[in-house]
């Protein structure tokens, strides 16, 4: 069906508010030159009773910038990496930007290929959740012009900026932590392989517990995996009475394990993650 409704434009919103298209715009782009108080309430009213929308398209003509910023995503499945991408997408919004989210899926070719496609869309920026083993996109956002940071992980040898936790910090307060509680031997559950922040948790943790570490423990990143592993050293005996996990989606998954078993946790299992996300304080707690 063809649309016929004409579109607001400054035009008629001035036309409503009694003022000039340039004191409108003003109001509508914050500047670059001040406005009334009362005039600035009148042009906003006239804009809401009008539903009056910006044009996005016209504007990034006039200032050759688009207002959006790509956000690359390791896994949007991933609870961490969901949370994480609500925080960047809140602080953007503050800024007047809009989130083009992209998910690479751990896939290091998906995740070139969306920066590729965010570049060709001129966004102003990119936000990229690298993952494991991907190349550094971000030198073709430079290439391009465009401002690019990343967030968790950086690929080796990136040179972008990098917004990462502590993961030193978070291992020795971890470890503190399980020792205060009368742990001596503090086992650590990592990944398949020690590529990104997950290789330096492991690092941290070897440094802070020396001697007196527990075993290293090995699987998958996802509940399911963390969950078989736990049912496998339970029955054997084998499940360390302290240990922490690189994620939280490993911890949940140990949870799921000792409680499938009947191992008691805290009386038997202590577990500490340092993720932070919204679903590890299910229950039985876990600490983080």
């Amino acid at each position: 069906m063809k649309r016929t409704t004409r579109a607001v434009t400054l035009t008629d919103v001035a036309r409503r508010a009694g003022a000039s298209t340039a004191v409108v715009s003003y109001v509508i782009n914050n500047g670059p030159r001040p406005v009334a108080a009362a005039t600035r309430e009148r042009v906003l009213a006239a804009a809401a009773e009008l539903n009056y929308r910006p044009n996005r398209v016209a504007r990034a003509l006039r200032s050759r910038t688009t207002g959006v910023v790509g956000l690359v995503l390791a896994d949007a499945a991933n609870p961490y990496f969901g949370a994480l991408a609500r925080h960047v997408e809140q602080a953007l919004e503050e800024r007047d930007k809009l989130t083009l989210t992209g998910n690479a899926g751990y896939s290091a070719d998906r995740q070139r290929h969306l920066v590729e496609r965010f570049l060709a869309a001129q966004v102003d920026g990119l936000v990229i959740v690298s993952a494991d083993g991907g190349a550094d996109v971000a030198a073709e956002a430079e290439t391009a012009g465009v401002p690019a940071v990343y967030v968790h992980h950086r690929p080796e040898p990136g040179r972008a900026p990098l917004v990462g936790a502590d993961d030193d910090a978070a291992v020795r307060a971890a470890v503190a932590h399980l020792r205060t509680h009368g742990h001596r031997h503090v086992a650590f559950l990592t990944g398949p392989d020690d590529a990104g922040p997950v290789g330096r948790r492991h690092a941290a943790w070897q440094a802070t517990a020396g001697a007196a570490a527990g075993p290293l423990l090995r699987c998958a990143y996802s509940q399911a995996a963390a969950d078989e592993l736990t049912r496998d050293l339970v029955a054997r005996d084998a499940m360390p009475p302290a240990l922490v996990t690189a994620t939280d989606e490993q911890a949940v998954g140990v949870l799921a394990g000792a409680c499938a078993t009947g191992h008691p946790v805290p009386g038997r299992l202590a577990v500490i993650s340092l993720d932070g996300t919204p679903t590890a304080p299910t229950p039985p707690p876990l600490s983080r």
